[in-house]
């Protein structure tokens, strides 16, 4: 009984369908998605990203080949908004080798006094995983979906990060190289 599964697929020509249901309420049934909210939890951040393709499901394989977007997928996003935020809030690059460790790249002419201190007490405080600073250099992040697109509409979700990173990452690795172990 029910309804059929939205089956919802990662595609440029987005489509979000309004579904009655019961009491009169309504769902949107998302039926081809390409951007989604993530989150980078330790940076307390999230953005807007667009979702570039669909690299791992544990439940069945034949979803990462369709392309489909369900709770849970691990995703590849585009790391272009994060990087684009770490560049303002700390004042230095990310995925780039660092001439200095204090080096604060912040544009002299337009920088008060005051900015060029906070980003230089922000520096001392900051740390990025390195598998997740090893994405930023490629420019794709590993990320989960934690909405459940073809009930709400939307693909948000969070980026991976420590343990669970190298968890899916040697997966990953594991289905790269064939083996079904």
């Amino acid at each position: 009984m029910g309804r059929q599964p939205a089956n919802t697929k990662l595609s440029i020509n987005t489509a979000v369908r309004r579904v009655r249901v019961r009491g009169g309420n309504y769902k949107f049934r998302a039926l081809r998605l390409d951007h989604g909210t993530f989150s980078w939890s330790s940076e307390a951040t999230s953005r807007k990203t667009r979702i570039l393709d669909v690299v791992y499901n544990a439940s069945n394989n034949e979803l990462v080949r369709t392309q489909t977007l369900v709770k849970s997928a691990i995703v590849q996003v585009d790391a272009a908004p994060f990087k684009a935020w770490y560049q303002t809030h700390y004042g230095t690059e990310l995925g780039v080798k660092k001439e200095k460790e204090g080096d604060v790249k912040v544009d002299d002419k337009k920088a008060s006094n005051h900015i060029k201190r906070k980003l230089k007490q922000r520096l001392q405080t900051r740390k990025v995983d390195p598998n997740v600073l090893e994405q930023f250099s490629t420019g794709r992040l590993y990320a989960s979906i934690s909405s459940r697109p073809g009930q709400s509409g939307r693909c948000d979700g969070y980026i991976l990060e420590g343990k669970e990173l190298e968890f899916y990452i040697k997966k990953l690795m594991k289905k790269k190289a064939g083996g079904t172990k």
